[in-house]
């Protein structure tokens, strides 16, 4: 392992990067050059689900894709279910590695992203958030509690649900499906993680975001999935009412998944938001 004087960081011999922030130690892929950008993923993934975007963008960029609390190489710690604290940590990672920078999340990482902009506003220059919804209906608190049950009792039918998850995601590239699938298995680990970030989902069906979020003094944009059934179009509607001045992408023929269904899309509309 070779210490990193800039950040305090350690080069691990996968190629991974960690620090200590708190009480995790966090795993991290850093690509490219230029301003800094921070990519956090969804539930039930790693940093490595960026990869294919980091690709497309890492020559104009210096690319940051951590893994959260509890998922990929990223200690799991005392989480408290709270979308809160995993934008703390957030916080934490922006304070301590990049410094100010642009935040794009995906889903749950839209969800932090968001939480990040109105707890550490020094700290996120832009908010942009794909696939992310400020609220969640009851039917999905109940499918996050089952599947919460399923990591305690049964992880084999966990890892089946997550399969059959990760197929209901992708509309576009479905040869893709099982090694994505397997891929964001291995992100869950032994589901601490997952089950730490599904109750922050939880809460957000009692309190959700929404009326906060004309708190947010940062540039955001939205980008959707115009086929995404997971967070539908009426999602997107509703942040865009809460933040009037915000800009907004809709990609055509992309499901929950954009980053598999349309990479070099969403790659695009992430550079156009970003300004590069």
């Amino acid at each position: 392992m070779v210490q990193d004087n800039r950040t305090g960081s350690v080069q691990a011999e996968s190629g991974l990067e960690k620090v200590m922030l708190g009480d995790i130690t966090v795993s991290y892929r850093r690509i490219g050059s230029g301003q800094p950008v921070v990519f956090v993923h969804g539930l039930a993934e790693d940093g490595s689900s960026w990869d294919t975007i980091l690709r497309r963008l890492a020559p104009d960029l210096t690319g940051y894709a951590p893994d959260l609390r509890g998922h990929g190489g990223t200690t799991a710690g005392k989480g408290d279910g709270t979308a809160a604290q995993l934008a703390d940590d957030l916080g934490a990672f922006l304070a301590e590695v990049t410094g100010p920078a642009v935040c794009v999340g995906f889903s749950l990482g839209g969800v932090i992203v968001l939480e990040a902009a109105l707890r550490h506003p020094a700290l996120v220059r832009k908010a942009i958030v794909v696939g992310t919804s400020s609220k969640v209906g009851r039917a999905a608190a109940s499918f996050f509690q089952d599947r919460i049950a399923q990591v305690q009792t049964d992880m084999d039918a966990f890892r089946q649900g997550l399969a059959a998850d990760t197929a209901a995601q992708v509309v576009r590239d479905k040869g893709r499906v099982a090694g994505i699938a397997t891929r964001r298995i291995a992100a869950v680990g032994n589901g601490a993680g997952y089950m730490n970030a599904a109750r922050a989902m939880i809460a957000m069906a009692a309190e959700p975001m929404t009326d906060r979020l004309r708190d947010i003094t940062v540039p955001v944009h939205i980008i959707q999935g115009a086929a995404d059934a997971f967070c539908p179009q009426k999602a997107a509607d509703i942040l865009r009412e809460a933040m009037p001045a915000a800009g907004y992408a809709e990609i055509p023929d992309a499901g929950h998944l954009i980053a598999v269904d349309q990479p070099d899309l969403l790659a695009l509309e992430i550079a156009k938001a970003i300004k590069i």
